[in-house]
């Protein structure tokens, strides 16, 4: 079932804001989305695949292409819309991924940005909601199997706490150099309405003229303040260090429901916009 466009547009005239994709003194713009587009309508398809047919870490949503579960809001922002549809006791959203991969060059710096809020449901109705900004291997497609391909969680939370997570995993499981299957990572507090700015740099410029690994970095940041750093020396491992900073790699923007970490939604978690991770602009740089 698709909404009336317009009577769906109205929902969301408080929670839209349009804003330009940042330019930065220093950095170039490899790759930019600033949702740009009528409300109803779909991501940009040059730019996007939309997901379906996937499912991992046990949670219980079905991806869907239906404009009740993504839509671009018509103030340049797209909206992901967690739902539950009662009689089925089924839940849907949605998952896109960017059709263009991304690796970070030899001496640059390689930042990865996104401007993002949530509904503003209380905690105790988000149980079990899952939003989260990050990035895969691109030989995940090849073949290559979770975590060997490697994956940066740039942005993570859960059951609507006011934390941030950013994480890393590779290697292999359990344990590995990234700890599987939990992941090395950091976490840091955020205010649970209003926009912030999510951004990871994989730095290859501190490798030198040497070129050694162990002295580059991925770093995470929250509206310009770092959290969490990863130095190729704590992974210790070239080739393993390689899945995440030197491998080709896409963006994914999702809302999961359930699964192994946030755990089962219950009762109380909501249906509906209160619960939705909303984009201002997905962007990538390099020095």
């Amino acid at each position: 079932m698709r909404f009336d466009t317009i009577a769906f547009a109205s929902l969301f005239s408080t929670l839209a804001s349009a804003g330009a994709v940042p330019n930065y003194p220093g950095l170039k713009t490899l790759w930019s989305d600033d949702f740009a587009g009528a409300p109803g309508q779909m991501p940009n398809s040059n730019l996007w695949n939309i997901i379906t047919n996937l499912k991992t870490n046990n949670d219980v949503q079905e991806y869907t292409t239906s404009n009740t579960n993504l839509q671009l809001s018509g103030g340049g922002t797209v909206q992901i819309i967690p739902r539950l549809n009662r009689q089925t006791n089924s839940w849907t959203s949605a998952r896109i991924e960017t059709k263009a991969v991304f690796t970070p060059s030899p001496g640059k710096v390689t930042t990865f940005e996104g401007s993002i809020r949530f509904g503003d449901h209380p905690v105790h109705m988000k149980q079990g909601i899952w939003p989260a900004f990050w990035m895969l291997g691109k030989s995940i497609h090849q073949g290559t199997p979770w975590p060997q391909c490697g994956e940066l969680d740039i942005m993570e939370t859960i059951n609507g706490v006011p934390t941030a997570y950013g994480t890393v995993h590779c290697g292999s499981v359990p344990g590995g150099p990234c700890n599987e299957p939990v992941g090395r990572h950091g976490t840091m507090g955020i205010s649970p309405t209003g926009w912030h700015t999510y951004r990871i740099r994989v730095d290859r410029a501190r490798a030198g003229a040497g070129g050694r690994w162990e002295d580059e970095e991925i770093v995470w940041e929250v509206d310009g303040r770092v959290f969490h750093t990863l130095r190729g020396g704590e992974v210790g491992d070239q080739g393993v260090w390689g899945t995440l900073a030197h491998s080709p790699m896409f963006l994914i923007l999702n809302v999961a429901v359930g699964g192994d970490w946030p755990g089962a939604p219950n009762a109380l978690t909501a249906d509906s916009y209160g619960s939705m991770m909303e984009v201002e602009y997905v962007a990538v740089y390099s020095s």
